[in-house]
């Protein structure tokens, strides 16, 4: 009774850690990312260039290979059905996974074609030596020049302007614009508060009282 006990629990452990395996059409996002259903999926070991990312080709012409990565990992997938092994989830709640389309190791066949790295930071080194043949043989990215998406990533947060805050640590309320025109505030603590991002650009304000947000015409936020 106790052993059918203890099997029944780790039965339900593992149904609450979710599916191991996730299988199906393959939607592509960019040269690393797919959804399967509902299932957004980053194919796990590899690091493809950004979606707004460019590269320099041999010529030194710029040119878009966020874009092109996206479409190698479209025709490797060829509109098989995916098979991924899951391993992990990120900090955006993707499945980390490693993908097959047929035979064909997907991340693998990126690196091997030139179009992304080998993520060594999690991948130990599984595909170091698939970059090293892209690398000798000047295939995709290594024909020209290009920055590492994790670098082109630090330097794109790098360079996001600071978040604008209140002209004083008493003007709290955020006097928001919405996409219809509508001008509504939102006090500490409301749901959407964190969310709401004020640019004074566009005459979105901060108030420092709601007597003086609804003076000036803005309604109170309904949640």
């Amino acid at each position: 009774m106790i052993r059918r006990l203890s099997m029944l629990v780790a039965a339900v452990g593992l149904m609450a850690a979710g599916p191991a395996e996730v299988t199906g059409q393959a939607r592509v996002v960019d040269g690393d990312t797919f959804s399967v259903g509902a299932e957004r999926v980053r194919l796990w070991g590899v690091d493809a260039p950004e979606g707004r990312q460019v590269c320099q080709d041999a010529q030194r012409q710029t040119y878009a290979c966020g874009d092109v990565a996206r479409d190698q990992l479209v025709r490797l997938i060829g509109g098989r059905a995916v098979r991924c092994e899951i391993r992990d989830r990120d900090a955006y709640g993707r499945a980390v996974a490693r993908c097959q389309a047929g035979s064909t190791d997907l991340g693998e066949a990126l690196v091997r074609a030139g179009w992304a790295v080998d993520f060594r930071q999690f991948s130990r080194g599984a595909y170091a030596r698939v970059e090293a043949e892209a690398r000798e043989a000047r295939r995709g990215l290594w024909a020209g020049r290009f920055e590492t998406p994790s670098s082109w990533r630090a330097d794109a947060r790098r360079a996001q302007p600071a978040p604008v805050g209140p002209p004083n640590s008493g003007c709290v309320i955020k006097g928001n614009i919405n996409a219809k025109g509508r001008r509504i505030f939102h006090v500490p603590g409301q749901q959407d508060y964190a969310a709401t991002r004020i640019d004074t650009a566009r005459g979105e304000r901060w108030f420092c009282s709601a007597a003086e947000a609804v003076a000036a015409g803005w309604t109170a936020a309904a949640r």
